[in-house]
């Protein structure tokens, strides 16, 4: 009697495995038909190219904001404040500090400070663009290459089928 319970417990496992390997299989899969599409992420590193970054962000209530660019180091190389009505909007930067030094091309990161006219601070989440580069299998779950930065399937917010494809 106990070596049937035992068979039964190393059958029940094998076919658990089973199971845990055909998921990894079919998120693989998944993963790799987002190379070459362009796609929403939540996230706040985005690349200047060519004198140009964006970003997108959406306000739940009117709120007075701080926008704050960033190199990779942590330092502040652009802020603005403005006023910001709710809904998605973008916010384009053109590479140039507050003084009017043009930066180099790579990634920035932009965060948002906002404050309601409540007085109370406002979260403001910001989201990139890009198109996804690679894909690497090896991580769990997979990770996407997007604009030289990485993120996780699930960071994914929307996917655009690219023209002519």
């Amino acid at each position: 009697m106990q070596f049937a319970s035992v068979e039964q417990q190393i059958n029940m496992n094998t076919q658990l495995q089973t199971l845990v390997t055909l998921q990894q299989a079919a998120q693989n899969s998944q993963a790799l038909g987002f190379v070459g599409k362009t796609v929403t992420v939540n996230g706040s590193a985005a690349p200047l190219v060519n004198g140009q970054a964006q970003w997108n962000f959406n306000p739940p209530s009117p709120a007075t904001a701080t926008f704050t660019v960033t190199d990779s180091t942590g330092q502040t190389v652009y802020s603005q404040t403005a006023t910001v009505q709710p809904g998605a909007q973008p916010f384009s930067w053109n590479g140039r500090d507050n003084s009017g030094r043009q930066w180099a091309d790579r990634n920035y990161n932009l965060s948002i400070t906002a404050t309601g006219a409540d007085g109370k601070p406002v979260a403001i989440p910001t989201t990139v663009v890009g198109v996804v580069n690679s894909v690497d299998l090896t991580q769990n779950p997979p990770v996407l290459s997007i604009g030289g930065q990485t993120y996780t399937i699930n960071q994914i917010l929307s996917v655009e089928q690219p023209v002519g494809g």
